[in-house]
């Protein structure tokens, strides 16, 4: 390589606010790397997680700052824009990185301006500081709005760390369920289902899952009729299991067998 590959970045005005040694991550944490320097045109990253033989960043990819405290306007010109359109159009909102309670504030008051200050709010919840937050987030929004929220467990679990994923969805479950608000459970739910037309083990697990939230998400791709199926299938068959974060003890098909044996 003659020279060091250079990266665009959509919201540059973050690129202020980096610091040296923070990390990067990109496309879902594929690609990792650490920032080395600060210059006047962007950020020099060091590479320090990848494939063995190095890997391809497509365009509009992802870009996660676990480290950075980004401080921006949560509504960019563009961001106005959109809502004014779904506001004529949706029945709600998907707030995607919301960080601060006055994020909330900022687009309560671009909806009362729209006249729709009553619209539904979706809180994405995909990085550590929202999840931090999380009751204060819930508060600042339930005030006016109804309310949902989004485990996006692709970007929270890189800006958490893969190993707590399991840990960080739990306590969101609870913390909904405490604030009777309704969860969707979203990012690579029967994946490989849907884009390859056969699913992995741990992805029939994982969907079972999602019985404990109200809405699961599935990602497009060309087996996904096939998909839905297999998640109707199978949460149907989790229901009479799990109700929300409370087991329900029904009584198991297994005993029934041994029971007709027996007998």
């Amino acid at each position: 390589m003659l020279e060091p590959a250079r990266i665009a970045c959509t919201l540059p005005q973050v690129l202020s606010q980096i610091r040296a040694g923070e990390r990067v991550w990109f496309d879902d944490g594929k690609i990792g790397g650490v920032v080395k320097a600060i210059e006047p045109d962007g950020v020099r990253v060091e590479i320090t997680h990848t494939k063995p033989k190095g890997d391809r960043l497509l365009a509009d990819k992802g870009i996660n700052l676990p480290d950075t405290q980004i401080t921006l306007p949560a509504l960019t010109a563009k961001d106005e824009d959109d809502i004014k359109f779904v506001a004529r159009h949706a029945d709600l909102i998907g707030m995607s990185f919301v960080r601060h309670e006055r994020d909330i504030l900022e687009i309560r008051a671009l909806l009362d301006r729209l006249g729709v200050g009553d619209i539904g709010l979706i809180l994405k919840i995909e990085t550590r500081h929202a999840f931090e937050r999380l009751p204060n987030l819930i508060l600042a929004a339930v005030q006016r709005h109804p309310v949902g929220v989004m485990i996006a467990r692709g970007d929270l679990a890189v800006e958490c760390g893969y190993e707590r994923m399991a840990e960080v969805q739990e306590e969101i479950l609870w913390v909904c369920e405490a604030a009777h608000l309704p969860v969707i459970w979203a990012t690579q739910v029967l994946e490989s289902l849907a884009k390859k037309g056969l699913p992995s083990r741990a992805e029939i697990t994982d969907a079972a899952m999602g019985v404990r939230a109200e809405c699961v998400m599935l990602n497009k791709g060309p087996h996904v009729v096939a998909a839905v199926g297999a998640l109707d299938d199978i949460l149907r068959r989790m229901q009479d299991h799990q109700s929300k974060k409370s087991a329900r003890l029904r009584r198991l098909h297994l005993s029934e067998i041994h029971t007709g044996e027996e007998t």
